[in-house]
């Protein structure tokens, strides 16, 4: 099977409410993690490495950042040997209404599907955090001559009603599918895990096309792969179940979808252990993100008497300057500014964000361009948090813009005045 023949649809319209407010204003797949990684880059990674170039990325809910995103970071195609990672929005062409479900997205977009005249299609999310080569699956799904194949993973079978189960027999042939059954179906050989489905799928195109066109005929359906495609599918085609093969190189296979705030921090700060659950630093398997022109991370002010900036067990991205304050167990997003005297601990920093000083962070979660104004607390007060701010039910505190009085917009008398600070030394603290 040749990859130039393979058409990949990454889904990527995810309202992700329940991670509120960080999707106030952006998608899902656009939220920052890691650094200087959106969510959606470690799927798009995952096509380049397994050497998949013809890309559609299907957009609905506040896209904006998400494709000035796309545009800026992964330009890394030839448009001239026919390869494309081009964003699809909704348009309407089938009728009046925005996208009604992950199926529906797709169909909406079989115009743009049929003009490439693939022989497969991918279907991907853009939510997830894991490594894989399509490429294998791929082999996986030719060799059983099947007419679509999923990806799944091993849970414990306690797990089971969070996920969309799958039924096999010996031969790996899907013989059932479950959304979300508070009873499932125990894996072969393995009674205490089930199958779940990782929204990977792999379709023969004549076939995807024609079941799509089934169910958008169908009134009572949701218009979804897991609860109406695939169900529809294993009737009446060979359908095949494909164990998740993980590229991450560690003895537990690495899959998130970083569906909630306390779920998304604790996998942030998993990324600062000396041994990480999820490796960012696989030279064999890049990551590939916008990296905007910044400079060098800095950390300032060693003079005697005086604490230099520090971070430990930290990842402090490009463009970030920590002046005389000490980081510890944080993520910190491109040109963030540490002004001097703080202490963040266990604290996540999206870009552009500004601790004025003598501010105290523990286990807080600060939205990008944000004031943390001179002295403030945060963290350490539950009820004084719950007072201004979101608290997850783990009991992270989660900092917008809106945050008022507290949290101020970032302008420029504030910036001047902190600098101006900084270089005054400990005579200003």
């Amino acid at each position: 099977m040749e990859l130039d023949d393979i058409l990949v649809i990454l889904l990527a319209g995810g309202v992700g409410e329940r991670l509120y407010p960080l999707t106030k204003e952006r998608a899902k797949p656009a939220v920052y993690f890691g650094g200087p990684y959106r969510i959606i880059d470690f799927t798009l990674s995952n096509c380049i490495n397994s050497g998949l170039r013809h890309i559609y990325i299907a957009t609905q809910y506040k896209s904006l950042s998400l494709n000035r995103h796309i545009r800026m970071g992964w330009s890394v195609v030839s448009e001239e040997l026919g390869e494309f990672i081009e964003i699809l929005p909704p348009q309407k062409r089938v009728g009046e209404h925005w996208y009604l479900g992950t199926a529906d997205a797709v169909y909406q977009n079989l115009y743009s599907i049929a003009r490439e005249s693939a022989s497969h299609i991918i279907v991907l999310s853009g939510d997830h955090v894991y490594k894989m080569d399509y490429a294998k699956m791929l082999r996986f799904h030719q060799e059983k001559s099947a007419e679509a194949t999923i990806a799944t993973i091993e849970v414990p079978i306690a797990d089971a009603s969070r996920f969309g189960i799958v039924s096999i027999d010996e031969s790996d042939r899907v013989i059932g599918f479950e959304e979300k059954p508070q009873r499932a179906t125990s894996a072969p050989g393995s009674p205490d895990t089930a199958l779940a489905s990782m929204g990977i799928y792999i379709f023969r195109a004549d076939v995807l096309e024609r079941a799509l066109e089934e169910d958008a005929a169908r009134q009572d359906s949701q218009h979804d792969f897991g609860k109406n495609i695939i169900p529809s599918l294993i009737q009446s085609s060979p359908v095949y179940s494909y164990r998740f093969y993980d590229e991450n190189k560690k003895a537990a296979k690495y899959w998130r979808d970083i569906g909630t705030l306390d779920a998304y921090f604790e996998a942030s700060m998993d990324l600062c252990q000396v041994n990480p659950e999820f490796n960012l630093y696989d030279p064999e398997w890049p990551l590939r993100t916008a990296q905007p022109q910044s400079p060098p991370a800095k950390f300032v002010f060693a003079a005697e008497g005086r604490r230099c900036g520090q971070a430990l067990d930290s990842i402090i991205s490009g463009g970030c300057i920590i002046s005389g304050s000490r980081v510890m167990g944080s993520i910190l997003c491109p040109n963030v500014r540490v002004h001097s005297f703080c202490e963040i601990e266990q604290s996540i920093l999206m870009p552009g964000v500004r601790v004025g000083r003598h501010a105290r962070l523990r286990r807080v979660i600060v939205d990008r361009d944000v004031l943390i104004p001179r002295g403030a607390l945060i963290g350490y007060n539950s009820e004084e948090d719950r007072r201004r701010h979101t608290v997850t039910e783990g009991g992270v505190v989660v900092v917008t813009a809106e945050d008022e009085p507290l949290i101020g917009p970032i302008t420029e008398e504030a910036l001047r005045a902190e600098a101006d600070a900084d270089r005054g030394g400990a005579a200003h603290a």
